[in-house]
């Protein structure tokens, strides 16, 4: 059986990710800072029917990320897929306040821990001749808007990086890629917060998040591209709203 390892996992894209990946066979690793968080999902999980256990750890510290990589093998074996989609670091900033604290923290986020994680766990993968490498972040990293200006100092690396990645690995037969989500994904954070702005209106697109997860199921399984992108409304023709980061 083989096991996905989903850092960043909240209510809304991890879990729908869990339930996409654990309905085909696979054991499931969650990996989040909170253990009430992580305990409701794996409750829900194994309600589902699905075999899920969850580990504690910061994924914005590497080192933490890679702990839970640990502990996750001592538990379940060989991390097969790794999928990283944390929520942003911290609250929304202005180019012009962007310090090197700030910088710091979206970097450790989005580009340091997905690099500590590939090089742990690549090897292996290599190694067993399979593996997949997905990625789920804010449009912001092909659309770089002051609107979400941390994100977007961090995110163009990161998508830059997979890109590499992915044509460097594939022969080995491990797959590298990324899903870019222009919307607000329904029932995250982010949502509920433009729905408490807004009173319930829709100001910006909202996709559910069992459609990405099919989505980074099908990135997986057909590896025919190295992302896919759910464009922001401010990157298509006519009148334009700025879409939420992830």
């Amino acid at each position: 059986m083989k096991t996905i390892a989903i850092y960043g996992a909240g209510p809304a894209l991890g879990l729908a990710v869990a339930r996409r990946f654990g309905g085909e066979g696979f054991r499931v690793a969650l990996v989040a800072r909170r253990r009430e968080a992580l305990d409701a999902m794996v409750g829900a999980l194994s309600a589902d029917g699905l075999e899920a256990a969850g580990f504690q750890a910061d994924i914005a510290d590497p080192a933490e990320a890679l702990r839970a990589a640990d502990e996750i093998e001592d538990r379940f074996g060989a991390i097969d897929v790794l999928e990283h989609s944390p929520t942003p670091a911290g609250p929304s900033v202005s180019p012009l306040d962007i310090d090197t604290r700030t910088a710091a923290a979206v970097l450790d986020l989005y580009v340091l821990t997905p690099i500590a994680l590939v090089n742990r766990l690549l090897p292996g993968m290599r190694e067993r001749g399979d593996g997949a490498l997905l990625f789920a972040m804010g449009a912001a990293a092909k659309y770089p808007t002051g609107r979400y200006a941390a994100p977007s100092v961090a995110l163009p690396g990161l998508r830059g990086y997979i890109h590499t990645l992915n044509a460097a690995a594939r022969d080995s037969g491990v797959y590298a890629g990324a899903l870019l989500i222009g919307a607000l994904i329904e029932g995250s954070p982010a949502h509920r917060e433009s729905q408490a702005r807004t009173g319930g209106g829709a100001a910006t697109p909202v996709i559910a998040p069992s459609d990405l997860a099919d989505r980074l199921w099908n990135l997986a399984a057909d590896r025919d591209r190295v992302e896919d992108v759910i464009e922001p409304v401010f990157s298509r023709p006519g009148p334009t709203t700025p879409a939420t980061d992830h």
